[in-house]
């Protein structure tokens, strides 16, 4: 699926009376890369949220591809979010894992296993299918999340911190690997890093958190 154009229109949430994005703007080209930079608990990551539709925003708009997407449920916003810690089902094995979203969606059993399998291959995993997800690594773990979001074909993709925590060689390895994968894609992307490098690696255009709203008020 072609990647969506994201604007973002002043976008408010507060918790209580914590005021975690305040009148927050921002647009993203279709099929645009961008890394969205901040320090830890600047907000980053609620405002992935509100794109998918995870967290509602108490004011503002969100739309893709110019339509407004702000009442509109998750699963039918064309979006992927890759999350920090990677929420796989660790009942399942790495093959259902990637498989799952075909599932929900109602893809036969064997297409979508065999789609699984071609993305396994995809992220480096060739072979990885009836592991538990338990007995992978955090790498292969990593990129079975990146796949199980991409199989989807989403216009729009979410990354919330996908490589935290991973040792200097492996972290700088997936990097790469990252990079070329969206950039290979069609899809519209914005990953949520307080790594400068990382985003300038990954990304066409780094944004600043504090840059898209007037006040600089973001806490969370």
């Amino acid at each position: 699926m072609p990647g969506a154009e994201v604007e973002l229109a002043g976008i408010r949430v507060a918790f209580d009376e914590n005021v975690v994005l305040d009148d927050v703007d921002l647009r993203v080209a279709g099929s645009e890369v961008i890394a969205l930079l901040g320090p830890s608990g600047s907000g980053k990551s609620t405002l992935l949220r509100v794109i998918a539709g995870i967290v509602a925003p108490d004011g503002g708009t969100v739309t893709i591809d110019g339509v407004d997407m702000t009442a509109t449920p998750t699963h039918r916003r064309g979006v992927g979010m890759v999350f920090q810690d990677n929420q796989l089902f660790p009942h399942r094995s790495t093959l259902d894992n990637v498989a799952f979203g075909l599932k929900m969606s109602g893809v036969g059993r064997t297409e979508r296993h065999e789609r699984a399998a071609t993305w396994l291959t995809r992220v480096g995993l060739e072979g990885f299918g009836s592991r538990r997800v338990t007995e992978l690594s955090g790498g292969e773990a990593k990129r079975v999340a990146l796949a199980r979001t991409m199989i989807a074909e989403p216009s729009v993709v979410l990354l919330d911190e996908p490589l935290t925590g991973l040792d200097r060689d492996l972290h700088d390895q997936l990097v790469d690997e990252l990079a070329e994968l969206l950039h290979g894609s069609d899809a519209t992307a914005i990953i949520v890093t307080h790594d400068v490098a990382e985003a300038t690696a990954i990304a066409d255009r780094t944004v600043l958190l504090d840059d898209l709203q007037p006040h600089g008020t973001a806490r969370r």
